[in-house]
């Protein structure tokens, strides 16, 4: 299967049909018929490695990320056209894999990266041929993620990096890494900084999970001793890295805001819209309490995704969503958290206990969604430092008190 034949003069009408044609021919029948049906039967014939097997093909086609040019791997198409076609692509619930790569990594790569990066890291992105993860947060550097202490030294073409790196989700998955690293700790700390692309399957680079309460270990824990990185892979110009992360981390709210690569399987557990058939089938829905309390989180989530959509418009347009990311962020943080508390209590007794002697296994999905909904608050900037942007950005409220502003990093107290 080739690129599909829709370009950036292609009317909607006509790219609508070419990807209907093309949901025909190369989504397999079973998966269109249960479509359809709704996705809790779309689950039940599609497996994880079936999707995975099957999304070349997607890749390929070019409508896993439309608007980007066809030399990265996309179609080159308008924002308008594109949401045409993920009206018929919707149904299906074909979600991106390498959400990372797809959002955080391309984000910096289109802003700041030079076109040689651009074609040489973005069509693996969307084949899913190189995974990527995020070498951000530290141990002493969470929300102030500006102090951290990962350092990168030149060494001829080449950066040494040594550091540790904390709480990065899928680092074991990694074939790649966005990487932030101090090199000049005499600058303030803001300004001493470089973005980087690390290659992840090297010596001096350790990853160790990070196992939460459900169970699994989505997060690791990344150790640097010596890791090599070419001078050709660094985004932006030396100690220019904290505005290059600015694209980077906006782009990183938006998707932990429900939007797109990772939906809400990225976020843990289910939309508003399963909260209305999970009360049907436990014959809770003639309560008009329920209803009341289910329509609002829908009509909630409803406002969320238009929301996104005027972020998506900016971005799609080559502009910065700025601080309208961060709303999306702290709305979302709050409204799945509502969801899947919701969920869990329409679950009934079913939520709480067990028969299997396996505990993390046994878990009910409505359960492990609700477990997992918990790090909304923290993951993609805790919602306390996206209420500070949008008190300085959007309200125009002063800025907290810094003493250490302007000071050299290494004269700032650490953990």
């Amino acid at each position: 299967m080739s690129r599909l034949p829709i370009f950036a003069d292609t009317p909607a009408d006509a790219a609508v049909e070419v990807v209907r044609r093309w949901v025909d021919t190369e989504v397999p029948v079973a998966w269109r018929k249960a479509a359809a049906e709704g996705p809790g039967a779309l689950r039940a014939v599609r497996s994880t490695a079936e999707y995975q097997q099957w999304y070349p093909a997607f890749a390929e086609s070019g409508l896993v990320a439309p608007t980007w040019m066809p030399e990265h791997g996309g179609l080159g198409i308008g924002n308008d056209v594109a949401r045409a076609i993920e009206g018929v692509l919707a149904p299906l619930r074909m979600p991106r894999l390498n959400p990372l790569g797809l959002n955080n990594a391309a984000a910096a790569l289109f802003s700041h990266g030079t076109e040689e990066q651009r074609q040489r890291f973005l069509p693996p992105i969307v084949r899913n041929e190189e995974k990527w993860c995020q070498l951000f947060s530290e141990p002493g550097a969470g929300s102030d993620l500006a102090s951290l202490a990962t350092r990168a030294v030149r060494d001829g073409d080449a950066w040494v990096i040594t550091g540790q790196k904390v709480w990065t989700t899928w680092a074991d998955e990694a074939d790649f890494a966005i990487l932030l690293a101090r090199t000049d700790p005499d600058q303030p700390k803001h300004q001493g900084i470089t973005y980087f692309l690390l290659h992840m399957h090297q010596p001096g680079v350790q990853v160790r999970p990070l196992r939460q309460i459900t169970g699994e270990a989505e997060f690791n824990e990344v150790f640097l001793d010596g890791a090599r990185v070419p001078d050709a892979h660094r985004v932006g110009d030396v100690n220019d890295g904290w505005r290059v992360s600015a694209s980077t981390l906006a782009s990183e709210r938006q998707m932990v805001s429900g939007a797109r690569s990772g939906g809400m399987g990225r976020l843990g557990g289910f939309s508003a819209h399963r909260l209305i058939s999970l009360a049907q089938e436990t014959g809770r829905w003639d309560d008009p309490v329920v209803q009341t309390k289910v329509m609002r989180l829908w009509a909630q989530e409803k406002i969320r995704g238009w929301t996104n959509d005027r972020v998506r418009a900016a971005l799609s347009a080559g502009q910065s969503p700025g601080a309208a990311s961060s709303i999306g962020k702290v709305h979302q943080a709050t409204l799945n958290q509502q969801i899947q508390d919701l969920m869990v209590d329409l679950l009934g007794v079913a939520a709480v206990a067990w028969t299997a002697t396996d505990v993390p296994d046994a878990l009910p999905d409505e359960v492990r969604g609700m477990l997992r909904s918990l790090a909304n608050s923290t993951e993609g900037g805790t919602t306390d430092i996206n209420k500070n942007i949008l008190g300085e950005r959007v309200l125009g409220l002063p800025r907290e008190p810094d003493p250490w502003k302007g000071k050299p990093w290494r004269e700032i107290p650490r953990s």
